[in-house]
């Protein structure tokens, strides 16, 4: 059976009013909260609290956790990322100004360089400082013992990334900068150092606040160096005393202190984003 559509009949279709795309926007906003408001309402329901908080908010297990926490653990963690981080900076410029130079042989020694670290994972690296070196070089004593061992291993996983960083920062700025240095009668050198590598270090401020917040945590792999008791820092404290208190609320304190560092760094890492963006 066919039907019939009249003129009529259009005329009424094409007189309805469309809905328009604001409110289109408003309604799929509106499900996208309920669908958000439903999960976490299923998830309050069915999880059992009173376990977690056993488990992992123990004020009466927190409290042993001090002050050793931050006069130690968090202490040591923050050494261990600034030591990494200068060692690691000094490095990547070497390593950087190699990448860039005219001569082929420290071209390829500095790709090589940045491939290789790059590609292994962390945990490699840090037994090789701690195992490898030793063997490779009888009777190598690392300033600072552990200490030292901490930033070579961090510095050498640093430097690869923080090298390219520190390439595309010196690429970024106009070559005129360096011509009109040269034209002053600065030398190559000088004007490298006077002029390009300073404007190119307030370009790449933002990653290189990332990159330290990643080495911040990254020093957690210093466990499989073998530390004592006052060279720990937060994940092997914590998983240190998780075993004593046969609890894991050390560990989940240990993770609420890198928060306590990583989350005000990466807001300065978005605020120092933005003013780069409004100064371009």
């Amino acid at each position: 059976m066919t039907t019939l559509i009249t003129g009529k009949d259009r005329e009424g279709a094409a007189a309805r009013p469309r809905m328009s795309p604001r409110r289109r926007r408003r309604i799929s906003r509106g499900v996208q909260y309920a669908v958000f408001v439903v999960a976490v309402v299923v998830v309050g329901a069915l999880a059992d609290w009173q376990q977690l908080q056993e488990q992992f908010l123990d004020l009466s297990v927190a409290q042993r956790l001090f002050p050793e926490l931050i006069t130690v653990a968090l202490l040591n963690t923050v050494v261990y990322t600034l030591t990494g981080f200068g060692v690691g900076l000094v490095l990547g410029l070497v390593v950087a100004l190699m990448r860039l130079s005219s001569v082929a042989p420290y071209r390829w020694l500095a790709m090589a360089y940045i491939e290789f670290f790059r590609g292994l994972p962390a945990l490699l690296i840090f037994i090789f400082v701690g195992v490898g070196v030793p063997l490779a070089f009888p009777g190598l004593v690392f300033p600072g013992e552990t200490y030292g061992q901490v930033a070579c291993a961090l510095g050498l996983v640093s430097a690869a990334y923080m090298a390219e960083t520190i390439r595309a920062g010196i690429q970024a700025v106009p070559r005129g900068q360096l011509e009109a240095a040269r034209t002053l009668g600065m030398s190559h050198a000088t004007a490298m150092r006077s002029i390009v590598i300073p404007q190119a270090f307030r370009i790449i401020v933002p990653p290189l606040t990332n990159e330290m917040v990643l080495l911040f945590k990254d020093s957690s792999l210093v466990l499989f160096l073998g530390v004592t008791l006052q060279q720990r820092e937060l994940t092997k404290f914590g998983r240190d005393l998780a075993s004593t208190t046969a609890n894991t609320t050390p560990i989940f304190v240990a993770g609420l202190c890198y928060l306590l560092v990583t989350v005000p760094l990466g807001y300065l890492v978005r605020r120092l984003e933005a003013r780069h963006a409004q100064a371009r």
